[in-house]
């Protein structure tokens, strides 16, 4: 195609510094290739354009839906919402590991290709793109673009913008854009507004993951450096702009009067307010406050307890805010204690269980939660993605096996979380199976003090974020317990930013780990688990695992063709990651605990996923 931009790995871009797109090289003249291009033209002959794509399956809405099903067409426009973050910001830049970008840079000024439907378990409709088109075995995507998107400047957002973005994102960007970008053998213009990327791996994911990266405008980012962070307001096609900055204290957006995608499908009832304001507080405890005094109008509650017993003030009983419950469909997700392998104390997997061990949950549940909120038991529970509990079997077991003896004990036999009593803060039986365990590591109690054979002291910091009463809480218990044991616990609390640098450069022994996972794990989950992050900064594999078996699953997950194959996958690598022992586990909740003003209101059909990004404020209203 003579005259259109195509990019290849290992060649000079217009502009560019010649860095590789992607691993291997195609157009190899070889009777391999041949037959790669007779298998592309036959997948290209059942290829279509289509107004979505599913990860499975096909998408839930046809090509002439109206509106989300969660959204209200009929919604209002007006007002505005008031928002409450923790901590600070020092950045516009939200797409580089450098900085504290502010809340919501990306989501309200910036799109994507598609737009993602929380209602289903992985969809994209269209946005940017009015169509998508990917053969069967997802070797490649094309995307076309619409003629009438804009950015907020007015000037049309091109072909060149989104190959340039994809390419710096992918290159300079955060590294959770870079597992993806690993995988695209080529990328280029085959249309005034189309452009197709080519991948190198099996991975049904990958089309629906390019849909999903933000469009920069690349002429506002010549002569600058994409990498480092900067309070400049950037350039997006999305329905806000950026209003007013106020650094490290408040961020505003106004509705753009002249967005250009205020009447496509995907957005109606949805962009609701003319103005969303997030105002920065020290620490949760003060955002609580807040909201107490109508200075923000929400608050998520994550302490049942405290939602029983602290939602009494007047506005409550005046009915000028509104408590509400919202259900939801999703996994668990892990929150608990972290233990950084990085440092050599937590390296045995018998030390975490000890550690496992010596954390009575049901006394902590039932002094903090009056015993309301279940366990979370493996990383994916409460969905069908969470793994059975007893020996594996069938598919997860044939997964498992070829890593049999390199998996910690109870992967394939089947793992459980200890129980204790919850009448005591010390459970003797466990306390006991954790000594002799720690005995077994190296560890033994002298004279009161848990200590190696060099005379080495069990000391350890434990590393938590101001303000978080929940966190705090439950390791002010759980020090308590470790002390009687001999170990040497210390607490550390750093502001929220401090939180953020510290635990991006795994610079902690032990922390307070919160990650949601959805419905659809994909790559991603290479960023959470992989051996890239044991060394790699900003990941979120905090603990530090180095697990080819965990590593192999992740692959098998996102080139599975079968939701029965995607399943199986995901629940080997559940017991993976919960017989690893790498977190201590709390409490979850199958509603999210919402407080607000009574001028806000959200459509009565609830998505799947619950309160969830893209659900406030995205759906909701002001009215008076």
């Amino acid at each position: 195609m003579a005259g259109k931009p195509r990019y290849g790995p290992g060649q000079n871009r217009p502009n560019g510094d010649g860095s590789r797109m992607g691993q291997g090289m195609i157009g190899r003249w070889t009777c391999a290739a041949l037959v790669a291009m007779i298998s592309v033209a036959c997948n290209a002959a059942t290829a279509a354009p289509s107004h979505g794509i599913a990860m499975y399956g096909e998408p839930a809405l046809p090509p002439d839906f109206v509106a989300l099903p969660y959204a209200n067409p009929d919604a209002p426009k007006g007002g505005r919402i008031v928002l409450g973050e923790a901590g600070t910001f020092d950045s516009l830049n939200p797409f580089i590991l450098k900085g504290t970008a502010a809340t919501g840079v990306s989501v309200h000024t910036m799109e994507t290709l598609m737009a993602r439907s929380i209602d289903e378990p992985f969809t994209l409709y269209g946005l940017l793109a009015e169509s998508v088109d990917t053969p069967p075995d997802r070797s490649w995507v094309e995307f076309t673009l619409r003629p009438e998107a804009r950015f907020s400047d007015g000037s049309p957002v091109t072909v060149e913008d989104v190959m340039w973005s994809f390419e710096t994102l992918g290159t300079k960007g955060h590294p959770r854009y870079q597992t993806a970008w690993g995988k695209v053998a080529g990328m280029e213009q085959t249309g005034e507004r189309s452009l197709r990327i080519t991948f190198n791996a099996p991975d049904r994911e990958l089309p629906l993951l390019m849909g999903l990266r933000p469009i920069l405008k690349k002429a506002q980012w010549e002569g600058k450096a994409f990498d480092e962070s900067s309070l400049d307001v950037p350039i997006g096609s999305g329905p806000y702009v950026i209003e007013k900055v106020d650094p490290g204290k408040s961020i505003t957006y106004r509705r753009n009067p002249d967005y250009w995608g205020k009447d496509l499908p995907i957005n109606r009832g949805v962009n609701n307010f003319d103005e969303i304001r997030y105002d920065y507080f020290g620490d949760p405890g003060v955002i609580f406050q807040a909201f107490t005094a109508g200075d923000i109008m929400s608050f998520r509650e994550t302490n049942a307890g405290k939602w029983l017993s602290s939602y009494n003030f007047p506005a409550i009983a005046s009915g000028e805010a509104i408590k509400e419950e919202i259900p939801h469909q999703r996994p668990s997700g892990i929150t608990g204690l972290v233990m950084n392998m990085r440092n050599p104390i937590f390296a045995d997997w018998r030390v975490r269980e000890a550690m496992t061990l010596a954390f009575n949950f049901e006394f902590v549940n039932k002094t903090l939660n009056g015993g309301t909120e279940p366990r979370i038991t493996s990383y994916f529970s409460n969905s069908f993605l969470g793994m059975d509990h007893g020996p594996a079997t069938g598919k997860v077991a044939d997964l498992l096996q070829p890593y049999a003896a390199e998996l910690p004990p109870g992967t394939i036999e089947g793992y459980d979380l200890p129980v204790s009593s919850p009448d005591k803060a010390t459970d003797r039986g466990n306390v006991r199976k954790a000594l002799k365990l720690l005995e077994e590591a190296g560890w033994s109690v002298k004279d009161g003090v848990m200590q190696n054979a060099e005379g080495k002291p069990f000391a350890f910091d434990i590393l938590l974020a101001t303000g978080a009463a929940d966190s705090e809480a439950v390791v002010s218990i759980y020090v308590e317990a470790l002390k009687q044991m001999g170990m040497q616990p210390t607490v550390s609390s750093v502001d929220p930013s401090q939180y953020k640098e510290r635990t991006n450069a795994y610079q902690f022994d032990m922390a307070w780990y919160t990650r949601a996972l959805s419905l659809s794990p994909g790559n991603e989950q290479m960023l959470y688990w992989g051996a890239k992050g044991v060394t790699e900064p900003g990941s979120r594999n905090w603990m530090g695992m180095n697990s080819p078996a965990a590593e192999a699953i992740i692959a098998k997950m996102v080139a599975s063709t079968t939701v029965e194959d995607f399943t199986a996958a995901t629940q080997a690598l559940d017991r993976i990651l919960t017989a690893g022992r790498y977190v201590i586990p709390v409490w979850y909740s199958k509603v999210s605990r919402l407080a607000y003003s009574r001028h806000l209101h959200h459509p009565e059909k609830l998505p799947v996923y619950g309160d969830w990004p893209g659900f406030m404020p995205d759906v909701w209203w002001y009215e008076d």
